[in-house]
């Protein structure tokens, strides 16, 4: 009964209704099975359905007793799959040391027992782990491909060998699948180190691999790769022609969101090369998809290159337009950067086409009242991370006010310390006399000990704090007893099993704990990419973005900003009417 349920859910899960394979792997267990290999199979289908489904907490746990159970039975490639799937795991959930650590003993044990397939699996996590390590330290700060501090470069470039490893190794064994993974993630190391010679060198065999094997989104991705590793070496036209064939992959797959961002990115790179009418073309199919993706992000920026790519061209109504277009959309998003930055543009056409620039918006005041949405959070964290300044909490007009309450509240209350002190010595002292045992055969209550004012100088109101504070304590002594807890004889509890599910195996026993199982306590795992039931190609509902990465992004940016003041029109100077006016001359 537990086998059949068991394969019932596993054909869900392969179905794509993992939601389902759960419910049947869970009556599996709840039927039990003293086959110790049909119990971590269904652990391990667990924990992949439930890592699958996003809870992490119950795939670490399911993988923990799959851990265990092949540490039980001495399987020791078992053990060496369960370390690999604690290692991936925890490094989507950021903790990369204890990923290291499982991804390392998953190697150990590979190559103790000559796997050398699972060697090439370990190889590839520890890059992974380190490449994610590298990613995320290289986020703090606005850095720029090959400027990363040395602790992110030292991460990328220990995933650097271990994807090089993994590549000789998995060409020696004539993968050419796992080659062309391996060559994918050395182009992106590559290119955040800053080496765009061996990330085009890597991209173009990872391009050439997918097109032999017919994989056309990973043919799509290094044509992706490549244009950008292109646009850092000032190859603008390779860049472009890399870029087309990403825009023309991505309509035949069907995927709008790429499509969107390959507009995008033509768009910026045609503006480079100075053709802005093939440029506006571009940015006008961006916005378009935009809108059609309810992308506001996206479509603030592309209103933003439309009004330069208009302005560029002498289109200054057209630019003029564009550019309130993002004024009033970063105004929705909260984004106080693009107002001023639309503001700033929106007063110099209005400057060239002779309007008024008090029609011109006025650019945007950042008051403690701004909406916090997450667009606002994102700015902040690209552009302010290295400007950071003490937040004052109080206004100007009340510092002087409340400085003088804190020094009057500082003497206040440091007149007599030792009065409280004094206070709580008597208040326990009568105590503690009545909580230590009587040496009385005759179990006569201890007398209270009677103290009195050490100098004769207490006034009433301290006579009367004493007896109640007398009161106090008797009353606090009687509870003592009650307060103690009562010794009840051990009840003799069944022990409990040590693995769900698993039925009375006498030669079963819990193994011993050593330090690698004390970490295993602690973390836990999911199954190698490779080793996980087939999911189904529709994945859950994700908001689409139609902007690149931000590195890229953030370099066209300043590519563009350098270059603003050659696509600015000249400003007409009008005429004088009377040339005879005397003008006046420095001497």
């Amino acid at each position: 009964m537990c086998l059949e349920l068991a394969l019932e859910g596993e054909r869900l899960c392969k179905a794509g209704d993992c939601r389902a394979g759960v419910a049947f792997f869970q009556a599996a267990i709840q039927a039990g099975t003293d086959d110790l290999r049909t119990l971590s199979a269904i652990y391990s289908q667990l924990g992949n359905a439930y890592f699958y489904l996003g809870d992490y907490s119950k795939a670490m746990q399911y993988h923990k007793h799959d851990l265990t159970l092949a540490r039980t039975m001495n399987d020791k490639l078992g053990e060496a799959k369960a370390s690999g799937n604690l290692g991936n795991t925890l490094k989507v959930m950021g903790k990369f040391t204890e990923a290291i650590q499982c991804c390392k003993r998953h190697l150990e044990i590979s190559r103790s027992l000559g796997d050398r397939l699972s060697e090439g699996r370990a190889l590839y996590n520890l890059g992974n782990v380190y490449h994610a390590q590298g990613k995320q330290l290289g986020r703090v700060g606005q850095n720029d491909p090959g400027h990363f501090p040395q602790e992110v470069r030292d991460c990328l470039m220990q995933a650097v060998v271990y994807y090089k490893e993994n590549l000789e190794l998995m060409r020696s064994l004539g993968d050419r699948q796992a080659m062309g993974r391996a060559c994918g993630n050395l182009g992106n190391t590559c290119y955040l180190l800053g080496d765009f010679n061996q990330a085009i060198k890597y991209h173009t065999e990872r391009l050439r691999i997918a097109q032999e094997v017919g994989d056309r989104a990973a043919e799509r991705r290094a044509n992706s790769n490549l244009g950008n590793s292109h646009i850092f070496l000032g190859a603008f036209e390779n860049a472009a022609e890399h870029y087309k064939q990403t825009l023309a992959l991505a309509e035949e797959l069907g995927d709008a969101a790429v499509e969107a961002q390959a507009c995008y990115s033509l768009g910026n790179t045609y503006t480079l090369l100075r053709e802005y009418r093939i440029a506006e073309e571009y940015h006008a199919r961006h916005l378009t998809a935009a809108r059609k993706l309810q992308d506001r992000v996206g479509e603030g920026r592309a209103c933003w290159s439309l009004g330069n790519a208009h302005a560029a061209l002498g289109n200054h109504e057209k630019a003029l337009y564009y550019a309130k277009e993002h004024y009033n959309i970063s105004k929705e998003l909260g984004d106080v950067l693009g107002m001023a930055t639309a503001q700033m543009n929106i007063g110099d056409l209005c400057k060239v086409l002779g309007l008024p620039v008090e029609a011109a918006p006025s650019p945007p005041q950042e008051t403690d009242q701004t909406p916090q949405t997450p667009f606002i959070a994102l700015r902040v964290r690209r552009q302010s991370m290295e400007q950071l300044s003490l937040i004052q909490i109080t206004p100007d007009a009340k510092k002087k006010e409340e400085k003088s309450d804190m020094v009057r509240g500082e003497s206040e209350e440091s007149d007599n310390p030792t009065e409280m002190f004094e206070l709580l010595a008597r208040c326990q002292s009568d105590r503690m006399d009545e909580q230590r045992a009587t040496l009385d055969k005759e179990n006569r209550p201890r007398p209270k000990v009677q103290r009195s004012a050490s100098n004769g100088k207490e006034n009433n109101g301290q006579e009367a704090t004493n007896e109640m504070l007398t009161l106090i304590s008797t009353l606090q002594s009687e509870r003592i007893d009650s307060q103690r807890a009562e010794l009840r004889p051990v009840s003799k509890t069944k022990p409990r099993r040590p693995f769900p599910g698993l039925l009375s195996h006498g030669s079963i026993k819990e193994p011993k704990s050593d330090d690698f199982l004390d970490m295993i306590e602690k973390i836990q795992g999911t199954r190698l990419e490779d080793q996980r039931t087939e999911l189904p190609a529709k994945k859950p509902k994700e908001k689409k973005k139609t902007l690149p990465d931000d590195d890229f992004f953030a370099q066209i940016m300043r590519a563009q900003a350098g270059r603003m003041e050659d696509q600015r029109a000249s400003i007409p100077l009008k005429e004088k009417k009377d040339q005879n006016k005397p003008t006046n001359s420095k001497k």
